[in-house]
């Protein structure tokens, strides 16, 4: 979606942020065998990620960037907005309902909450 609204305006400025969250060891493990490998899953994920989205990003005239950020993804959204002042944000949901959103959160409805400026949200 984001990329969409771009194409509507080569002035438009794209960057991409994922967050990962901090890695925990695994209980019943080896604390830095099961570190090593959760973060290397983290990692193979994100440069999946990256891959496919540098793909699509060369297609559009726009200035873009990709960023990898770590910490609590809300948070991390919500700082690098401030500190980007983005014009907006556009992010997906997950769709987690009742008991789920509340026992784990909403990083959405988090950014919703407390970004400066529109968040727009991708069901």
């Amino acid at each position: 979606m984001a990329i969409n609204l771009a194409k509507q305006d080569k002035v438009i400025q794209l960057l991409v942020v994922t967050v990962m969250q901090p890695v925990r060891p695994l209980p019943y493990s080896s604390y830095g065998y099961a570190l090593a490998l959760n973060r290397e899953s983290q990692d193979k994920e994100f440069e999946e990620i990256r891959k496919e989205l540098e793909e699509e990003l060369k297609t559009l005239p726009n200035k873009s960037k990709l960023l990898l950020l770590e910490g609590q993804p809300g948070q991390m959204i919500v700082e690098f907005v401030k500190e980007n002042d983005a014009d907006l944000v556009v992010m997906g949901s997950r769709g987690l309902s009742g008991l789920k959103e509340l026992f784990l959160g909403s990083v959405s409805h988090y950014v919703v909450q407390k970004a400066p400026c529109p968040v727009f949200i991708v069901k």
